[in-house]
Order: C-alpha cells, then sequence, then structure tokens
C-alpha cells in the first residue's frame, strides 16, 4: 500500500489543471479510438474504456469495477455522474511510457494516472498484475470529482484508499490494518485537525495515507452518527453551502473523537 502511494500519487493535486489542459486539447480516448490509436472499446457502466489489447481477458474485472459508481451512491448518499469517465488502457508499460512522456513530458511517470478539468476525468493505466486496484483508486477520484466540486485532500485520499481494494476486502481486510493497529498501540495517532492541515500531496506520507483510510473507514463503519456527518457534508459540498470542517461536525457529535478511533480498531475484528 505505501507503494501504491508513491507509484501513482505525488504531486497529483498541483498537477491537475495542467494535465486538464493538456488532455482536452487533444481528443479524448474516445475519439482517438475513432480514428486510429485504440483498436478496443467498450463500455462498462460510467467508465468509457478504450484499449491497445483486448478487453475480453478483463471483462469480470471491468464488470467489477462498473458497480464503483453505485457503491458510492449508497455509502456517500451522493447522485448518479451526468458525464462518463475515460479509461484509456495500454498493452504495456513501455507503451504506457512512451504515451505519457509524449502527451505529458513534464509529468513524472507512474503507472496509473488520473486527469480531471471541468468535471470531466480519465484515467491512463496499462495491463499488469495490479490493474484491479490501480483503476479502482483512480476511478473513485474520477467519481468523486464528478459529482463534488471539491473534495479534502485527505479525504478524497481516504475514501481512495477504502474503494481500492476489492470489495470483499474493505471492511475487514485492508492491508493497512496490520500497521494502523501498530500505530495506534505506540500512540502515533493523527487528527481529523492535523490531516486537514495537509493540503498538498507533497504533506501526505505514508502515515497520512493510513489515517486517512482509517479515519474514513470509522465514519463508515464505526459510530452511525459519524457516518451521517460524512454524507451530510458531502451534501453540503455538492450543493454549494460552505461545509466548514468536518472535524468540527464530528467532534460535536462524538465525545473524545480520537479515543473513539483508537477504540474502534481495537475491537474491530480482522
Amino acid at each position: 500500500m505505501t507503494d501504491s502511494i508513491t507509484r501513482r500519487r505525488a504531486l497529483q493535486r498541483g498537477l491537475q489543471a495542467v494535465l486538464g489542459a493538456a488532455f482536452w486539447s487533444r481528443s479524448a480516448p474516445h475519439a482517438e479510438a475513432a480514428q486510429s490509436g485504440w483498436p478496443f472499446r467498450a463500455a462498462y457502466g460510467p467508465f468509457q474504456c478504450v484499449s491497445e489489447a483486448p478487453l475480453d481477458r478483463i471483462d469480470p474485472m471491468f464488470r467489477e469495477l462498473s458497480l464503483l459508481e453505485q457503491q458510492l451512491i449508497r455509502t456517500l448518499g451522493l447522485p448518479p455522474s451526468q458525464r462518463p469517465v475515460e479509461v484509456a488502457l495500454f498493452a504495456n508499460e513501455e507503451s504506457h511510457r512512451r504515451y505519457l512522456s509524449r502527451v505529458y513530458p513534464r509529468v513524472p511517470y507512474r503507472r496509473a494516472l488520473y486527469v480531471q478539468r471541468g468535471g470531466r476525468g480519465a484515467v491512463f493505466a496499462y495491463f499488469h498484475a495490479q490493474l484491479a486496484d490501480d483503476l479502482r483508486h483512480e476511478c473513485t477520484h474520477a467519481l468523486l470529482h464528478a459529482k463534488l466540486p471539491m473534495v479534502p485532500l485527505w479525504l478524497d485520499e481516504g475514501l481512495a484508499e477504502y474503494f481500492e481494494v476489492a470489495p470483499n476486502l474493505r471492511a475487514r481486510n485492508n492491508p493497512h490494518l496490520a500497521r494502523l493497529r501498530w500505530d495506534l498501540f505506540f500512540g502515533l495517532q493523527h487528527s481529523v485537525e492535523n490531516l486537514e492541515r495537509q493540503h498538498e500531496l507533497s504533506d501526505m506520507g505514508a502515515a497520512e495515507y493510513r489515517f486517512s483510510w482509517a479515519w474514513t473507514h470509522f465514519m463508515l463503519h464505526g459510530p452511525p452518527v459519524a457516518h451521517e456527518q460524512l454524507v451530510l457534508y458531502l451534501a453540503d459540498i455538492r450543493q454549494g453551502n460552505p461545509p466548514g470542517m468536518l472535524s468540527e461536525r464530528l467532534h460535536r457529535c462524538i465525545p473524545n473523537l480520537d479515543a473513539q478511533l483508537a477504540q474502534h480498531f481495537k475491537t474491530w475484528k480482522a
């Protein structure tokens, strides 16, 4: 999971505007597919996929991925997306690296890249063993930003970390869990307020990602009032109401909030 941080997300926030301008100044993946560069195409729920290689071998993976939007709607109270998310898949790392170095020559290479501008999102990845995790993570970002005008950095990454793993691993078997319990045992805890102070991805280390996931897990599987506050917070963002700080909402409803997080994972059965 720590490796996933370095491989995909460094500088993503600061690059979004630049990448978005570069991407949308060119033809979108489907337009390119209609010309010559993308011989394989398919639609899976909100995702419009183009690929250099046949998609039949990963069809089950995409059918599972197509359920991601409904999971976000059900879990977070978000509306359906009005625009599709483009997913461009390359046959191998060499082809993927060559394309990104040509289109985004100033961007540090990583094996999965999400770009967004004006509510439209695109994900670039390639066929490899961890493709499913990469797509779940980046497509979570894409769907969130298609529905919301902004998402605080820590919450954006916490939700993406949560939905990155297969559905059967999300509640009880996330790879973050073992290391998190050691952190809590030694009192190395990050509060929501601490995470809210992180505004750049360069501020986010492995511990920040881990506790962003932990607080997300707490809000989804802990006290019902925590989940309620998360849903209301996102609703205010979506409706254009000043949302305030999520930490303040949680503190008002949950006494001894940090202790409640520690207790949540102390008693949570993996």
